[in-house]
């Protein structure tokens, strides 16, 4: 009889959804006006929804997604809400900044129904109370801020709005979730304000990056010119080290090229017959000396005996042997100077 009486119920609950249907009005206007299921004394409740039923016109219970039962007469399907997440649009309204600007405004509301029995009996119309509290805050919120402020500091404008919200809400036992602001629209003359305003700062921006920009550029310059100079100084201080190297090189070079040749001549001078061929060698270079002058100038200093060819040569030589016979002595003073100081001046002397 119970399976009887479940059949029965369930197709007359069928019959009645299908004969009058949950007819929801605009979804943005009174989602929780609705018909209400009639008491088939078995109902089926959906999943994420709350069916408030009253006994004898007082609450009694809240039905649970499932099978349930109810007596007839007695019990009634009062309040149907739904605890889904439900999404409002906020209608478009005017609220003043702080600098006393005229916006137009609108959003989007998200919340969520926490307790049925606050939803059903808070408040006569949830969602027309919440859309109402929406825009009363924003109004509230946007009167705070200055028109700057409301598009640098959106974020903290929407949570400030649900905080509010949610402070009101909780006798409705409905919880705001978050709010989010559509779109902010502005006086033609703001906007035109605000378009020449950020003009000027991009203009400023340009204008100072490109003064950064040929300050960065001297200063590279100038780095430049100073490595180039440093790196100049120092290669000429290398270069001339590296020349007085060489001039010392080469003035060690010819000394010892002198000495060199000096011994050799010196020791060709002590052999046989070296004194004739040093007489042949000075008459060349005196006669090639004298034809030098001829060649480089018109004026010549001749010597009083130039027609006398030999006579000059034996000058010359005579000459050469009076330096010949005093160099062993002039070995022997440099002795005594090693050996004694004071003779040096007497024997200096001497010579002189």
């Amino acid at each position: 009889m119970f399976r009887t009486l479940c059949r029965t119920g369930g197709a007359v609950f069928k019959n009645s959804q299908q004969t009058v249907p949950r007819l929801w009005v605009d979804l943005a206007q009174q989602r929780w006006a609705s018909r209400l299921p009639i008491n088939t004394v078995v109902l089926f409740v959906p999943q994420q929804e709350a069916w408030v039923v009253q006994r004898m016109g007082r609450f009694h219970r809240i039905l649970e997604p499932g099978l349930n039962i109810l007596l007839p007469i007695l019990d009634k399907v009062r309040y149907v809400q739904s605890l889904k997440e439900i999404v409002i649009d906020i209608p478009e309204q005017s609220a003043v900044s702080l600098d006393n600007v005229t916006l137009q405004i609108d959003g989007v509301l998200y919340l969520r129904i926490l307790d049925p029995f606050k939803a059903s009996y808070g408040v006569e119309d949830p969602e027309y109370a919440v859309t109402q509290l929406a825009q009363t805050t924003m109004r509230s919120e946007l009167g705070k801020l200055t028109l700057d402020k409301v598009f640098r500091e959106r974020e903290s404008l929407n949570s400030n709005i649900v905080r509010s919200i949610n402070q009101a809400s909780d006798d409705w036992g409905i919880r705001c979730l978050r709010y989010e602001i559509k779109d902010i629209q502005v006086p033609p003359r703001i906007k035109d304000s605000m378009q020449m305003q950020v003009e000027a700062e991009r203009k400023k921006r340009a204008t100072v990056l490109e003064s950064e920009g040929t300050r960065e550029a001297g200063i590279n310059v100038a780095e430049g010119r100073k490595q180039a100079q440093i790196l100049a100084s120092e290669g000429q201080k290398a270069e001339q080290i590296n020349s007085a190297a060489g001039e010392a090189q080469a003035v060690l070079a010819k000394a010892e090229a002198k000495s060199k040749a000096i011994r050799l001549l010196s020791g060709a001078l002590a052999e046989q017959n070296g004194n004739a061929a040093a007489s042949l060698s000075v008459a060349e270079q005196y006669v090639a000396a004298f034809s030098n002058l001829a060649k480089e100038s018109n004026t010549l200093l001749l010597p009083s005996n130039a027609g006398n060819i030999s006579g000059m040569v034996t000058e010359a030589m005579t000459i050469y042997s009076t330096l010949a016979k005093q160099s062993p002595k002039v070995e022997s003073l440099t002795t005594d100077e090693l050996s004694e100081e004071p003779p040096v001046e007497s024997t200096s002397a001497q010579l002189l």
